[in-house]
């Protein structure tokens, strides 16, 4: 199929045409959600439109575990639907939309009492299997299987021999969580909507009690865009409160946060060949295998403090390490520790006082004519969820629209991703660059690869990698700007690559030379290139003494401590 870009001069005219014409639906929140909603309505036909206030996905949807799961706990709480329709999706993603984003891996439960606890955890896993099977996407992950204490510690030599009795192990997948949202809007862009992110809606249009558009103020370069829609799309997770504040309305429903923190360790830290599922007194904690790394996640508390960078305290950090260590024959310690992010999830709130509790499950509601809001649900559902808002933007149209049809819709870059997969050693004799750079490559842009190798071929220097972040080549800064939508260092650093939590100085000795790649594609003077520097260090600097303090006020002050945005570009 065809593609798009999201470089600059598209942002400039999408805001222009989003302006001109009224669109038939326009989604505000640049998350999974919102993303997946766009492509949605685009794909039945309509003209769409999305603005994002910051980066696609810089809230929830590049901060989560990472994984796209059923949610294996949720068994526990006999939610079986929401299990069900999670591991259908799973399997779509899998086989169909995002085979090049989502990836297999597999998951070692240690079984800590002999008899009982295998048979209870063994029958809820092989539940698992068959609610997978019978979804009719069971296909393309091994099913469970049963390991002694012996075969246990043969995959994952890391544990303590007087952790387990014996183990269980089964897959789920993971996909790289910012990657996969802007890969979502490019998909939508391909098919004709507007996107538009750095685009922050200050108010609703009204007509009497009927919402017909949002006031939009471009933070990149100023002034402000009345954009006109028949429907209009609430879909900013943890936001959700705050936008429907500008209807002066009242919702029908309140969005709470749960804050979680994941650390990311080398992999040479814990040696294993499997990723490991841990039972907590409140949840469940995660090691997911994350290339040359591991994350350790995640905390489950209630959040009530800034929104947009939620800070990980001191005291989460221990508490992960103190859960992992308690299995680990090698204890981690805070030395080891390259990376630390923290997210919000959004919650619906009232159905009860713990955070962990809290049902998965979505809602859509149409507050006043004209708008249509969404929230709660997971990660890995969000297609469902889109389908869902879509359905109801559409009973306020008066024509009739097609049905939603993106369990069919491959994401760009899928389609021939398994061709140049296998043609990988192919690929990498031409270009010069070792086998295992173009995995690298497929795994983050499937066919899209090629557009990314052709920078190369045009300027072979941006075929080196990154100093000091040598898992990225330079052709890929360039190419988040003028494909991917960067527009701030921050973008590149945190959200197109991982730098920000793959490297043990957060990304700081790569912010130069990558602010300088950019100023190539975004037209950046010299003194952009060291605002956005200046900017990039304040924030690590800001994270890390958050990281030091005790508890969620001092360190939600603490990160506070950095600007939130890069000081606009001259006009």
């Amino acid at each position: 199929m065809r593609t798009a870009a999201l470089g600059p001069a598209e942002r400039a005219e999408a805001l222009a045409r989003m302006s001109e014409r009224e669109l038939d639906v326009l989604v505000v929140g640049g998350g999974v959600v919102g993303a997946g909603t766009v492509l949605d309505a685009v794909t039945r036909g309509l003209t769409t439109g999305i603005v994002e206030a910051r980066d696609w996905a810089s809230g929830t949807s590049s901060r989560s575990s990472k994984l796209i799961h059923g949610g294996l706990r949720y068994l526990e709480m006999l939610d079986f639907a929401l299990v069900r329709e999670a591991l259908k999706e799973r399997g779509l993603l899998l086989q169909r939309i995002a085979p090049h984003l989502v990836k297999p891996v597999p998951f070692l439960y240690p079984l800590r009492h002999r008899g009982w606890e295998r048979l209870y955890a063994g029958s809820g896993v092989a539940l698992y299997d068959a609610l997978a099977t019978a979804s009719g996407r069971g296909r393309g992950l091994p099913h469970h299987r049963h390991l002694s204490r012996r075969q246990a510690l043969r995959v994952a030599p890391a544990l303590r021999k007087d952790a387990l009795v014996g183990a269980l192990q089964y897959y789920d997948a993971q996909v790289d969580d910012a990657r996969f949202v802007a890969t979502l809007v490019r998909t939508a862009a391909a098919y004709g909507a507007h996107a538009a992110n750095r685009a922050r809606v200050v108010g609703f249009l009204r007509e009497g009690e009927r919402v017909v558009g949002a006031r939009v103020q471009d933070l990149e370069q100023g002034g402000e865009y009345e954009i006109r829609a028949r429907q209009v799309v609430n879909a900013t997770g943890v936001w959700t409160d705050d936008t429907q504040r500008l209807t002066a309305e009242r919702g029908q429903f309140h969005v709470r946060a749960s804050k979680g923190i994941h650390l990311v360790v080398p992999r040479d830290r814990i040696h294993s060949t499997t990723g490991l599922i841990l039972r907590t007194e409140k949840s469940v904690l995660f090691v997911i295998p994350w290339g040359r790394h591991w994350i350790v996640g995640t905390t489950d508390t209630d959040w009530d403090l800034d929104k947009a960078h939620p800070a990980a305290s001191s005291a989460d950090i221990d508490y992960l390490l103190d859960h992992v260590n308690s299995v680990l024959a090698v204890p981690l310690t805070r030395d080891d520790v390259e990376g630390v992010y923290a997210g919000l999830r959004p919650l619906l709130a009232g159905e009860s006082d713990a955070t962990s509790q809290l049902s998965r499950e979505h809602t859509v509601a149409h507050p006043v004519p004209g708008l249509v809001v969404v929230a709660g649900g997971k990660y890995t559902t969000y297609r469902v969820m889109a389908k869902d808002a879509v359905d109801a933007a559409v009973h306020g149209l008066d024509h009739r629209v097609a049905e939603c049809c993106t369990e069919e819709i491959p994401l760009v870059g899928a389609e021939g991703y398994h061709a140049m997969w296998n043609a990988r050693a192919r690929i990498a004799a031409r270009t010069g660059l070792h086998v295992a750079r173009v995995e690298h490559l497929l795994d983050r842009y499937g066919s899209l690869a090629d557009e990314v190798l052709a920078l190369v071929a045009d300027d072979p220097r941006l075929g080196e990698p990154l100093p000091c972040a040598d898992d990225y080549l330079k052709a890929e800064v360039v190419y988040a700007c003028s494909h991917e939508g960067a527009r701030h260092l921050d973008d590149v650093l945190t959200r197109r690559t991982r730098i920000s939590i793959e490297t043990f100085d957060r990304g700081t000795r790569s912010a130069r030379e990558c602010a300088e790649l950019m100023a190539q594609v975004l037209g950046w003077d010299a003194g952009q290139v060291e605002r956005e520097v200046e900017h990039y260090e304040k924030r690590v600097e800001a994270e890390r003494e958050s990281q030091r303090q005790p508890d969620d006020q001092t360190a939600d002050a603490a990160r506070l401590g950095a600007p939130d945005i890069v000081p606009l570009q001259p006009l």
